[in-house]
């Protein structure tokens, strides 16, 4: 194949991220969000909200990341933070499917997407912490804006929330995560 009929193969198959459905809902609460959808929307959280990072980060190549983050859930599937899965076998494979996606296009991107991917997973540079961040910061803006969304579906608790959620919000986003903490904890204390 060329390197154009690669590069289309790849993108053909990125359209199916449009089908893999995702826990949390549209914040109208009308349906679940695809995971096309919410990589699209992380982006964009990112790209308003980077001025919050601790550091400056450099805003392309975070939004390269959260665009390609979840290609691999067209294999692996969505795994919701709130869900029972088997962490290590869900890491194995959204490897496999990173191979497999990043393998359709010409080796030089192949690698570049894939390194790219791999330093997101890695959460170790200050792109890649801030990004993590704010994937996990949009679903609970999404559970607030319907009314507790997934939260309800998964019988979460404030406790639940502070354990699972927080330190990974605060870990690369902290000015983010003390915005979004009293409005987590007041949508728990109605509920109370």
């Amino acid at each position: 194949m060329s390197r154009l009929d690669q590069q289309m193969t790849f993108l053909q198959e990125a359209d199916r991220l449009k089908s893999v459905l995702r826990a949390t809902t549209l914040g109208d609460g009308s349906r679940m969000e695809n995971s096309a959808e919410h990589s699209w929307h992380i982006a964009l959280y990112a790209l308003v909200l980077a001025e919050h990072a601790e550091t400056p980060l450099d805003t392309g190549k975070m939004l390269k990341m959260l665009l390609l983050h979840d290609l691999v859930e067209i294999d692996a599937g969505d795994a919701p933070v709130f869900g029972d899965h088997d962490a290590g076998a869900l890491a194995e494979r959204e490897a496999q499917a990173a191979d497999r996606i990043f393998g359709l296009l010409p080796d030089d991107q192949a690698q570049l997407f894939r390194a790219i991917w791999d330093e997101f997973e890695a959460n170790a540079t200050p792109e890649a912490q801030f990004a993590k961040s704010i994937d996990r910061m949009q679903p609970p803006m999404q559970n607030l804006a319907s009314g507790g969304g997934s939260w309800i579906d998964y019988g979460v608790t404030h406790e639940m929330f502070e354990a699972r959620i927080g330190p990974r919000i605060d870990t690369g986003a902290p000015k983010i995560w003390a915005w979004l903490q009293p409005r987590v904890a007041a949508f728990f204390s109605g509920r109370g």
